[in-house]
C-alpha cells in the first residue's frame, strides 16, 4: 500500500538527472514529490544515514518458470527474491510452459503480476512457440503488455525471420534481444578450454556466440532497427559490440555478474550449479566482459535467473539443466566493481536501472520529482554470508551459496510501498 514517506539522510544517486549527494527523499501518493511540497502529519521517516538512495533497480533478463513450471519458481516467488535483491521491476523471458507468444499468456502473467512484490514485465516470444519458423503476433502482445520479444533459451536460426522480427519489432515500439548461440557449435555443457579437456566434457567454443554476435549486428546495421544482445560471455563478441557502436549500430548489450565474476574453474568438481548457457568462461573472457562495463560497450546488468530444483541440479554434469538464480546476489556482486574501480556509482546505477528503463521503453529508471516512487536504498558496506537458509527464490542453485558479499538492498519501494525492508 503506497504511503507517504521521507527518506532521510541518504546519498541519493540519479543519473538521469545527474544528481549525487546527501538529501532527502519525499514521497507522497505514490510518486516522488518535490523538496518543498508540504509534508502530511503521519509521513513516516525512514534514516537511511550512510546508505544510497537510487531509482528501483530493474532486471532486463529474468525466469520465472509460470505458467507450467511453477515448482521451480512461480512469479509471487520471483518477485519476493527480485524485491528482496533491491529490484522493483523485472522483465521474465517468454520461455514457459506454454510459451508466451500470444495475448491469453501475457495477460495471464501480468493478471498472477498484480499481487507481485515487484513490477513484471512479460518479454513475448519472437517466433510461434519460439520455433524459429514464423513470427509471434507482436502487435498483438503488446497491446496485452509485452515490452520487448525475445526467444530466449533458443537462437532464432532463420537470419531472414531475424531480419523481419527487427523490421516488425520497430512498428510496436519493441526491444528484440537475441539469445546469440550458433547451433551447430552448441552441443557441448561447458565453455571448450583447457578445463573442458582436464574433466573430459565437451566444451562449447567462444566462437559459438560470437558467430551469432556479428550476425545480429549485421542485420540491425542493415536494416537500420535496433537489437539487444543478451548475456554476452565472451572477449569476442565484447569486441564486436564495442566496434559496432563506435561505428553507429544501434545495438545494446548485457551482461549478467556470473560471467564478471566466475570463470569456467567453478565447473571444477562437476558442480552443476556452475552449469549455465552461454557457459562460464576463461579468465580472458572475464577481464573483458569487465573492461566492457567500465568503458561502456554493456549497457545492462541483467541476472538471468534461471531457477531450478534439485531434481535438475542434483544429476550427472551432462544431463543437469542450465541456469542459475542472482536475484539475491546480484547487487552485491556488482558493487564489488565499485571497491575494485572497475566502475563507479553513476554507472552501477545506469547499467542496473536507467538503461535497462531505457532500452525497454519504461517510464522508471528515476528520482525525477513526479516520477513514481520505485526507489531502492542501497547500504554499500554491508557485509553477510550467502546460505541457503537465506534464499527467497524457490530454488537454491546458486554458485555463490556460502560466499561472504558486501553490500545490499535494505529497502525498496515500489510505487510508494516498502516490499522489502532490512531497516526494521
Amino acid at each position: 500500500m503506497a504511503r507517504s514517506v521521507v527518506i532521510k539522510n541518504g546519498r541519493i544517486i540519479d543519473p538521469v538527472n545527474d544528481v549525487d549527494g546527501i538529501a532527502d527523499l519525499l514521497i507522497l501518493d505514490g510518486r516522488i514529490a518535490a523538496p518543498g511540497d508540504a509534508v502530511p502529519d503521519d509521513v513516516e521517516c525512514i534514516d537511511v544515514s550512510g546508505c544510497w538512495v537510487v531509482p528501483g533497480l530493474i532486471d532486463m533478463h529474468v525466469h520465472l518458470r509460470e505458467p507450467g513450471e511453477e515448482y521451480k519458481e512461480d512469479i509471487l516467488s520471483g518477485a519476493r527474491a527480485a524485491a528482496s535483491g533491491g529490484f522493483t521491476g523485472v522483465a521474465c523471458m517468454p520461455n514457459t510452459r506454454p510459451v508466451n507468444d500470444c495475448r491469453a499468456v501475457t495477460s495471464m502473467i501480468l493478471t498472477q503480476a498484480a499481487q507481485a512484490s515487484c513490477r513484471v514485465y512479460p518479454v513475448g516470444a519472437i517466433s510461434k512457440k519460439s520455433r524459429g519458423e514464423s513470427l509471434a503476433e507482436f502487435g498483438e502482445m503488446k497491446e496485452a503488455g509485452i515490452v520487448a520479444v525475445s526467444d530466449d533459451g533458443l537462437p532464432v536460426r532463420d537470419s531472414q525471420l531475424m531480419r523481419r522480427a527487427l523490421e516488425y519489432a520497430s512498428d510496436f515500439g519493441l526491444a528484440v534481444i537475441s539469445h546469440s548461440e550458433e547451433p551447430s557449435m552448441s552441443h557441448g555443457v561447458m565453455n571448450e578450454g583447457v578445463v573442458s579437456t582436464r574433466l573430459g566434457l565437451k566444451g562449447i567454443p567462444a566462437a559459438a556466440e560470437a558467430i551469432m554476435v556479428y550476425r545480429e549486428i549485421a542485420l540491425a546495421e542493415y536494416t537500420g532497427q535496433q537489437v539487444h544482445i543478451a548475456h554476452v560471455s565472451t572477449a569476442m563478441s565484447t569486441e564486436l559490440i564495442r566496434s559496432a557502436k563506435a561505428r553507429g549500430v544501434q545495438v545494446t548489450a548485457e551482461t549478467t555478474p556470473h560471467y564478471f565474476t566466475l570463470t569456467d574453474e567453478a565447473v571444477d568438481g562437476y558442480n552443476t550449479n556452475a552449469k549455465m548457457n552461454p557457459p562460464l568462461r576463461s579468465e580472458k573472457d572475464r577481464q573483458a566482459i569487465r573492461q566492457g562495463l567500465a568503458d561502456g560497450t554493456f549497457d545492462a546488468i541483467a541476472t538471468d535467473h534461471a531457477p531450478h530444483s534439485i531434481l535438475e541440479k542434483e544429476v550427472e554434469f551432462d544431463q543437469a539443466m542450465n541456469g542459475i538464480i542472482g536475484l539475491e546476489t546480484s547487487l552485491p556482486l556488482a558493487l564489488a566493481l565499485v571497491r575494485d574501480g572497475h566502475i563507479d556509482e553513476q554507472q552501477l546505477i545506469s547499467l542496473m536501472s536507467t538503461n535497462p528503463a531505457r532500452i525497454l521503453g519504461l517510464e522508471a529508471g528515476t528520482l525525477a520529482v513526479g516520477a513514481v516512487a520505485d526507489v531502492t536504498v542501497i547500504h554499500p558496506d554491508l557485509g553477510f554470508t550467502y546460505t541457503e537458509d537465506q534464499v527467497v527464490s524457490k530454488s537454491k542453485n546458486s554458485p555463490f551459496l556460502g560466499w561472504k558479499l558486501q553490500g545490499r538492498a535494505v529497502l525498496t519501494v515500489m510505487g510508494g510501498a516498502i516490499t522489502h525492508n532490512l531497516l526494521q
